[in-house]
């Protein structure tokens, strides 16, 4: 086992602990800082941004060789972390607690952690298995002064967390799994942006992940969690056909088939995707049609007929009327658009 003793004064210094035992370089990459690591003891990159309104977000895609216990001790940096694993899954319980007690952080699971300061935090990582996370690391202070302008909006027992800005308290929250935040933590690990916009973009996200913690902590509060009769593993295959959906977005894709396909009944094809889409199976198909044709619209010389039939519809003019009712435009009236701002830039 690789033991990690942390005690940082920001997320920079504490990704400069584990590489002092792990072994790696940490490089600047557009804006953003990371430690590549390739040896004995893991294989993948740490990576992570601070802004300037009291947020750090920390991303690792890492598979470690042996059991990793991270001890962190909060006298110094203690922030109220955010945490989301995309793949894979970790561990974490507070120092006083016995080694039998960790918890584990699920794959597609919303928690949120902090301790008191001057306390220690273990964080567990199994050996062999790839770790694909993504933590929001909020300082209470800052964070407030600068952005918690609403604080009522959240429910009572998070808004104190945030009071406490002395950090006399530990806090633990272990949510339900949220697969609708697992799409935009993949849309924000997909951007192919450079320099200062790359991370203008990140920043985005990273609100939109951050009030998605909060509002799912709120509704969860309420005892308002979402009702699904579904498997953990049954909603995973409905995303993971989602993906083929949009890679072979031309498809005739029926209810028929996909629930022949994927072993899901059509009823639980229709929760699923309500669920985590909010969109019945053919809303959905035809929402990223037209999404993908907007994109051709705009990026492309494509003619609209040729757009059309791209993405699967036969008909020119039903494709024109439900563009229209989705974007408010027609698609020559947007094509048009597009041609008339890049002659203006």
């Amino acid at each position: 086992m690789i033991k990690i003793k942390v005690d940082a004064q920001d997320t920079a210094e504490s990704v400069e602990q584990i590489r002092d035992v792990i072994g790696g370089e940490i490089k600047e990459r557009w804006g953003q800082y990371v430690l590549e690591v390739s040896n004995d003891k893991a294989e993948g990159s740490i990576r992570f941004i601070t802004f300037d309104w009291g947020v750090s977000l920390l991303e690792l895609d890492i598979t470690f060789a042996e059991e990793v216990i991270i001890e962190v001790d909060t006298s110094n940096f203690n922030p109220i972390s955010f945490y989301y694993c995309l793949e894979g899954y970790c561990g974490h319980k507070f120092g006083y607690q016995p080694d039998d007690e960790i918890k584990i952080m699920e794959q597609f699971q919303s928690v949120i952690l902090t301790n008191r300061d001057g306390g220690i935090t273990d964080r567990y990582f199994p050996k062999d298995i790839k770790i694909s996370q993504t933590v929001i690391q909020v300082r209470r202070k800052p964070f407030l002064r600068k952005r918690l302008n609403q604080g009522e909006e959240l429910n009572q027992q998070l808004y104190k967390v945030f009071l406490d800005s002395d950090h006399e308290k530990v806090f633990a929250y272990y949510g339900s799994y949220n697969l609708k935040m697992a799409e935009v933590v993949t849309k924000m690990r997909a951007i192919k942006a450079k320099g200062m916009i790359r991370i203008m973009m990140i920043e985005g996200y990273v609100y939109q992940i951050l009030s998605m913690h909060m509002i799912q902590h709120n509704k969860e509060v309420l005892n308002k969690r979402p009702q699904t009769s579904l498997l953990k593993r049954e909603l995973k295959t409905i995303r993971n056909y989602v993906k083929k959906i949009e890679k072979n977005i031309s498809q005739d894709f029926s209810l028929e088939d996909i629930s022949a396909e994927t072993g899901l009944t059509q009823a639980k094809l229709q929760e699923g995707f309500k669920l985590l889409y909010n969109k019945t199976v053919t809303e959905y198909i035809r929402h990223a049609r037209l999404e993908l044709a907007r994109d051709y619209i705009a990026t492309t010389e494509m003619n609209i007929s040729e757009v059309v039939y791209s993405i699967g519809f036969t008909s020119r003019s039903y494709f024109s009327k439900i563009f229209k009712e989705k974007y408010g435009l027609s698609p020559s009236e947007f094509k048009n658009s597009k041609k008339s701002a890049q002659t203006v830039g």
